[in-house]
């Protein structure tokens, strides 16, 4: 079962649940879950819900009991920025270090890359199609829930102007049904990215043009917390087998260029960069 959350504390969560329910055949259901409403669908054979949720998603870190047999969830979101650059995102939720914003410290979810990349995919083609005046990409790996469920949040930001704009979140709803699809999908390497800013625009453009998806991403800002247990952590929690690290290397500190390279022989991955 694949489960997608919103939130009523959420303006563009919420826009962007009604956009899914306009667009695919959802119909309520008598089912609860602490308080929220509950939505069904089947998709490709699968079945999928939408969950209205009473609370902020980052603080969901007891998500996974909303079913025992959940494969995926799929958090729709607002995207905040102080830039407030109208853009739509995609990332796995997750603690590298501290949890400041929900979750658990030094623990991340399960990434679905080639769900996230599917994601990323749809939004860059609609945006295009629909010649909307938004930056499409991926973000690094961060805030809460830490889960042992793959997990991906899709975003629609980054100022309250792009959380009212309909069309956006139809876009992201798209999106996010398009990851629901194609989730048994393994077209694409998995790969891990280290380095460079949290909107990496490297690694958007690589997966975008290659037969590659990134799961995890660690920025720049992060490296300096990160030892050879979190980038094992980071590489065992991606659905699909990591084969390669790719390294943004002008957007690595040098200082900690040895360290990583280090780690990543410690654990046995390969890596190249860029």
């Amino acid at each position: 079962m694949i489960l997608l959350a919103a939130s009523i504390k959420d303006f563009a969560s919420i826009n962007i649940a009604k956009q899914i329910l306009n667009n695919y055949h959802f119909s309520p259901v008598n089912e609860k879950f602490h308080e929220s409403h509950v939505y069904a669908a089947e998709v490709n054979g699968k079945e999928v819900k939408l969950a209205i949720l009473d609370k902020e998603l980052v603080y969901t870190q007891n998500i996974g009991e909303f079913s025992p047999t959940l494969e995926l969830v799929i958090f729709i979101s607002r995207h905040s920025s102080i830039s407030g650059t109208p853009t739509l995102s995609v990332h796995t939720p997750g603690n590298l270090g501290d949890a400041d914003l929900g979750g658990i410290p030094r623990k991340v979810s399960i990434s679905p890359a080639n769900a996230m990349k599917k994601a990323l995919q749809t939004m860059a083609k609609l945006v295009e199609e629909r010649q909307l005046k938004y930056e499409v990409s991926y973000e690094c790996t961060h805030h809460g829930p830490s889960l042992d469920v793959p997990a991906m949040f899709v975003e629609l930001g980054s100022s309250p102007e792009q959380w009212k704009d309909l069309e956006a979140a139809e876009v992201v709803a798209h999106a996010a049904m398009e990851a629901v699809s194609s989730f048994e999908e393994r077209q694409s390497k998995a790969v891990l990215g280290i380095g460079g800013l949290h909107y990496n625009a490297q690694f958007t453009r690589m997966a975008l043009e290659n037969k590659i998806a990134f799961g995890h991403m660690i920025p720049k800002y992060a490296i300096s917390k990160i030892d050879d247990e979190i980038l094992r952590q980071c590489v065992e929690k991606t659905l699909e087998k990591v084969e390669l690290a790719v390294l943004d290397w002008k957007g690595i500190k040098g200082e900690c260029k040895p360290k990583i390279i280090e780690a990543l022989k410690k654990i046995g991955l390969e890596f190249q960069k860029t």
